[in-house]
């Protein structure tokens, strides 16, 4: 976002300490507080004015069948990832129907579309933010609001990371894991966030309701793993934009929870 010459807050556990040279807002939220969240939009408040987009970002996973996880474990990720976007919702909502036009992106999963083996408390939870999504679409039309989901296959986290390092052999696990993937490698974060981008830009103004995968295809084709992959495919997925050049704009104050 700030590429695309947004001014961004970044609200998070453990927010960095800005430099001197970093024009973005840095507030530690942590997103089960509504205090804190409500101290952050005030803090946006104070300084832009506004909110024109809202980006929910914050979540956490968790793996293991109906059977494996139990009842405080489904009530901790619950509150976590969707109570979590609700209460940034109820705190920031009424100060970004306030912008027009303005942008709520939610980042969901591709579990929420397509069925994964041993995810299903994971699952529901961003199946219940793919459905919310669509629900505030419809309300919120109304208002000058968009609402838009991205939902990315296995991606490059610190989560994904975490469950590797814990396996027997962590270098096989993640070659088995990036070749599952009909791309043969793992998502990037710098894809996800292009993703966001274009639906928090004014000119994806006719864009509401959608769900936009970010997946290589794992939930609308049919891909055969087998099939060879153009050579350098998986070095040249993001490339840096030409010296000189200008990315598009989505210029305006954004509120963003990771």
């Amino acid at each position: 976002l700030p590429a695309a010459r947004a001014t961004v807050a970044l609200c998070a556990r453990g927010a960095p300490v800005p430099s001197a040279a970093d024009q973005a807002l840095h507030a530690h939220v942590a997103i089960t507080d509504r205090a804190l969240i409500a101290a952050a939009v005030a803090q946006v408040i104070a300084r832009w004015g506004r909110i024109d987009i809202l980006v929910n970002a914050a979540g956490v996973g968790a793996a293991g069948t109906v059977l494996d996880n139990d009842e405080a474990e489904w009530l901790k990720v619950y509150d976590i990832n969707v109570m979590g976007t609700v209460r940034v919702l109820q705190a920031g909502l009424p100060r970004v129907s306030a912008a027009q036009p303005a942008a709520v992106v939610n980042v969901g999963s591709a579990v929420a579309t397509t069925g994964f083996p041993n995810r299903a408390l994971y699952t529901a939870t961003k199946g219940a933010i793919d459905a919310l999504t669509r629900a505030m679409a419809a309300d919120h039309l109304k208002d000058g609001v968009r609402f838009n989901s991205v939902c990315p296959g296995t991606t490059e986290t610190p989560w994904v990371d975490r469950l590797l390092s814990a396996a027997t052999d962590p270098v096989h696990e993640r070659a088995n894991l990036a070749a599952r993937q009909p791309h043969g490698r793992l998502v990037q974060p710098e894809e996800v966030a292009e993703a966001i981008v274009y639906l928090a830009n004014p000119l994806a103004g006719s864009t509401n309701g959608v769900t936009l995968s970010i997946d290589a295809g794992i939930s609308s084709v049919s891909v055969s793993r087998s099939i060879p992959r153009p050579a350098g495919l998986t070095q040249h997925f993001c490339r840096p934009p030409a010296a000189g050049a200008t990315p598009s704009g989505v210029r305006g104050r954004c509120f963003v929870m990771s």
